[in-house]
Formats: C-alpha cells, structure tokens, sequence
C-alpha cells in the first residue's frame, strides 16, 4: 500500500448504504446506455476526480433467479484483457456480481457502444501481484478499499474476450 489509508468512514456500517450503492450504480448505467457512455463512461467521484477512471458495463447472471444485471465498473486494460476489481468500494463482502461470475463465467461488457463477449477468470496470486500496482494507480481509493475490507482479500477479475 502507499502511504496511510483514509479512516474506515463511520456510515459504511449503515444498512442503508447497500441501497445507496445499488440505486447510484442504476442510475449510473441508465445514462452510460442512454448516452453510448457519453456520460458515465469514467469515475470522476471523490479523489477520482483527479485521476478518472474508465468505466465498463458488466452484464451478470443471478445465480439464484437467473435474471441478467448490469454493473458499472472500473476497469484497466491488460493486453487484450479487461480487468476489474471486486472491491465493493471497500465493503466486507464480495459483490453479488463476483459470486454471479463464479457461477457463470461467460458473459459481456459494454465500453462505449461496443459489446463485448467475455469469459471472468480470477486472478491467481501471481497475476494479482502484477496487476496490484496497476490497479491502485488507476483507482485512487483503491488503498483505502483494501484497508477497509479488514479480512477480505480483494480479488481481481479479468474479463479474457471470447470469439
């Protein structure tokens, strides 16, 4: 980590802020896909306004209702590979798209108006360590995340495309 994380803020253990998180991440990709990601399409929130992070929109399947969701997300590029981070901005549990992907892999990204097919594979500890660097650099908070996650390591997630 570089230098010191931000205090855990004291309303993330409000019952109320999942909803919040839920209800701005639909509003979020109303405007990406109304706009082709004209709007929407980098975080500019907070400390990202310094440094914006591009944006993707991750569809997922439910594994209990089989019903597709959609997650913007922030992303790097690795090569020919998307990856994103299930920080959840720091909370204690993994995001509900994550354990969606662990159930079903195979899905698509929006970046602009482009979809794309992709298949989610976790990074092992190797490629995690390669990619931490990158990750903290592009999302400003990402240090503070981690620090707030307390026990939960934050996986990283590569969207590899698929023909």
């Amino acid at each position: 980590m570089s230098g010191t994380p931000a205090p855990r803020p004291s309303y993330y253990d409000s019952p109320v802020l999942p909803k919040i998180m839920k209800y701005m991440g639909l509003a979020h990709v109303w405007l990406y896909r109304g706009t082709g990601g004209v709007l929407g399409r980098t975080y500019r929130v907070g400390a990202a306004g310094r440094n914006p992070a591009p944006v993707l929109l991750l569809e997922h399947r439910g594994r209990k209702t089989g019903a597709i969701h959609t997650a913007p997300l922030g992303y790097i590029e690795d090569g020919s590979d998307l990856v994103v981070a299930a920080s959840q901005g720091g909370l204690a549990r993994h995001p509900q798209w994550y354990h969606n992907l662990l159930a079903e892999p195979d899905t698509h990204v929006q970046i602009g108006r482009r979809r794309l097919a992709v298949r989610a594979v976790v990074a092992d500890p190797r490629q995690r360590e390669k990619l931490r660097p990158r990750i903290s650099h592009a999302f400003v908070n990402f240090d503070n995340y981690e620090s707030w996650a307390g026990e939960r390591e934050i996986p990283f997630v590569i969207l590899r495309p698929r023909s």
